[in-house]
C-alpha cells in the first residue's frame, strides 16, 4: 500500500507513518531512492498500533533510563527483534512504548535493607 492508504488502514496520520519508517519501527520498500514508499500491511503490523499501551510497556524516555542506552539503540533493538514495541495512537500520550525486560540487580548497587 502507499503511505496514505496504509495510514488510513492503521488509523494514523501519514506523517506518523513516515516517522515510523525513518525510525525503523516498521519496514517499507522503495523501488529506487526517492520513489514512493510501499508498506505491506499484515496482522503483525496491525498489532503494533494500539489505542493504549499494554501492561509492562513504558515510554521511550523511561526505557532509555532503565536500559541505559540511547533512543537510537532502542530503535535498533526493536528493528532486530530484541525488544518489543507498540505505537499508541490515541489519547494525549501518543507514541512508541517499549517492553523492557526484567533487569537483574546490578553488581554495584548497594544492598537494600529489609
Amino acid at each position: 500500500m502507499t503511505i496514505e492508504k496504509a495510514a488510513r488502514a492503521l488509523g494514523i496520520a501519514p506523517s506518523t507513518l513516515h516517522r515510523c519508517l525513518n525510525d525503523g519501527f516498521i519496514a517499507g520498500e522503495q523501488i529506487t531512492p526517492g520513489a514512493p514508499w510501499r508498506i505491506r500491511i499484515n496482522d503483525e503490523l496491525r498489532l503494533r498500533f494500539v489505542e493504549s499501551a499494554p501492561e509492562g510497556y513504558v515510554k521511550m524516555f523511561r526505557a532509555m533510563n532503565l536500559l541505559g542506552v540511547s533512543r537510537q539503540t532502542i530503535l535498533q533493538r526493536v528493528k532486530r527483534g530484541e525488544l518489543k514495541a507498540v505505537h499508541v495512537y490515541r489519547g494525549r500520550a501518543k507514541g512508541i512504548r517499549i517492553q523492557v525486560p526484567a533487569v537483574a540487580p546490578d553488581l554495584f548497587d548497594p544492598l537494600k535493607k529489609n
